[in-house]
């Protein structure tokens, strides 16, 4: 960074300035530990001849096992594009209303995780249910390592509970499908072919009266060969949205052709069970009991509602775990 001509390509001198920082601040955060560690060590001899300084020597061993834990984290992101951003959207599936609704809560409880981890958070679509919840809802979210996380919530949730839609008040299952693939830029190479691709542009869903989009902005396009659709519908002029929906296609391509690659290794592991990407990864149970398990990992959470408001760190930091150590063997 400190060549001469360094900045005369910005976009390379970015990427590499962008790098430095994420290690730069991983530097210091396991100096810090490191600095904070010594001093346990001290106070971990006091306290044994005090009962005040013992509480504290808990309180300070906590606090730098959840910063450990961080820096474990880390360390299991060493994918191609796990440290980068991600696009995330989640689709209703069969089920109708509840699926819709069940979608709505989905994407509530992303954006609510994304909140705690930091994550800076871009809305490209949502597409409204007839009666309630969400069709789909596509989003961006930007931070460090933002792909390596979300890519863990890949798949179908289910949910079971009481419907809220039934005036019989009969128990439902409902589910909806997580879709997840990294933000890349054009220097990344993704074969698209004009003739494989066909565009729509639809009128966008507005907030009603003066503010009723009355031209055809919004554009889907359809990739022929994949079945892959993406949309958007947010920016100002149709050339935007396009451009937009470009970009979301490509990430799109780059995750089927990443689960190509991590089914392969599966089968050479034999690991037939988890090769299945679009079979149901979590379940959510509101009735007849509460419960949230995660049947890749077996991990199991009782509180239903502090998951469903963006608690998931522990699910996707055990399924992180569990493909790391299947990759080392």
């Amino acid at each position: 960074m400190g060549q001469p001509g360094f900045w005369d390509d910005q976009e390379a001198a970015a990427k590499t300035s962008a790098a430095h920082a994420r290690a730069q601040r991983r530097l210091e955060t396991f100096r810090e530990l490191e600095s904070e560690i010594a001093d346990l060590g001290d106070l971990a001899e006091m306290a044994t001849e005090d009962e005040e300084l013992e509480a504290e020597l808990g309180t300070q061993l906590a606090a730098v096992e959840a910063r450990l834990a961080e820096l474990e984290e880390a360390r299991l992101f060493s994918g191609e594009y796990d440290s980068g951003d991600a696009v995330v959207s989640v689709h209703a599936g069969a089920g109708g209303t509840d699926s819709q609704d069940w979608a709505e809560i989905l994407l509530r409880m992303y954006l609510r995780w994304a909140e705690r981890r930091g994550f800076q958070v871009e809305m490209m679509e949502a597409s409204a249910g007839e009666e309630a919840g969400l069709k789909s809802a596509t989003f961006i979210a930007r931070g460090e390592n933002a792909y390596g996380l979300f890519a863990a919530e890949r798949g179908v949730h289910r949910l079971v509970r009481i419907s809220p839609f039934d005036s019989s008040a009969r128990r439902h299952t409902s589910f909806a499908q997580v879709e997840v693939g990294p933000v890349v830029d054009e220097s990344v190479e993704v074969e698209i072919d004009d003739a494989d691709i066909r565009v729509d542009t639809y009128r966008a869903s507005g907030a009603g009266g003066q503010h009723v989009n009355k031209t055809d902005s919004a554009v889907r396009i359809t990739h022929i060969p994949t079945g892959v659709v993406v949309q958007c519908q947010n920016e100002r002029s149709q050339m935007q949205n396009r451009a937009v929906a470009m970009q979301l296609l490509r990430s799109r391509l780059i995750e089927l052709e990443e689960r190509k690659r991590a089914e392969e290794m599966a089968k050479q592991r034999g690991e037939v069970k988890d090769v299945a990407w679009g079979s149901q990864i979590r379940s959510y149970v509101l009735h007849p009991y509460t419960m949230v398990k995660d049947h890749r990992t077996e991990h199991e959470v009782g509180d239903v509602q502090r998951v469903l408001d963006g608690d998931l760190d522990e699910f996707v930091r055990d399924y992180l775990n569990k493909t790391a150590a299947a990759s080392a063997n």
